[in-house]
């Protein structure tokens, strides 16, 4: 006989937190670089023209956030998306952008400390 999982409720503030780790244009380049399959280190460098350093803030912020998980393959980190929905979620968004992208481009009214 299965027992009923119990329902997690999901905070406002989680679901912001987790559009603000999406909300990064770094972190984006980088999660659809990974979305098209594991990459390590090196791949995403050369792929998003960012220094290692920069990089790998941006990665461990997405580790930290369970989006994306690492793996050690000999000497190389390599990097995958933590569960494939997260493709869903970035295909939606642009649908619902495509036709206000300039616009919002454009807002001034919320920065990158608003959560």
């Amino acid at each position: 006989m299965l027992q009923d999982m119990p329902s997690v409720v999901v905070t406002p503030t989680a679901q912001a937190r987790f559009f603000r780790v999406l909300g990064d244009p770094t972190r984006l380049a980088i999660l659809t670089h990974l979305l098209t399959g594991p990459h390590t280190v090196s791949e995403l460098i050369a792929k998003t023209g960012l220094s290692q350093s920069r990089l790998s803030n941006h990665l461990a912020c997405l580790r930290w956030c369970q989006v994306v998980e690492a793996e050690r393959k000999g000497r190389n980190m390599i990097y995958s998306v933590t569960d494939p929905r997260l493709r869903s979620v970035l295909d939606v968004t642009q649908d619902l952008v495509a036709d206000k992208a300039e616009h919002l481009a454009s807002c001034g009214r919320i920065g990158p400390d608003w959560v």
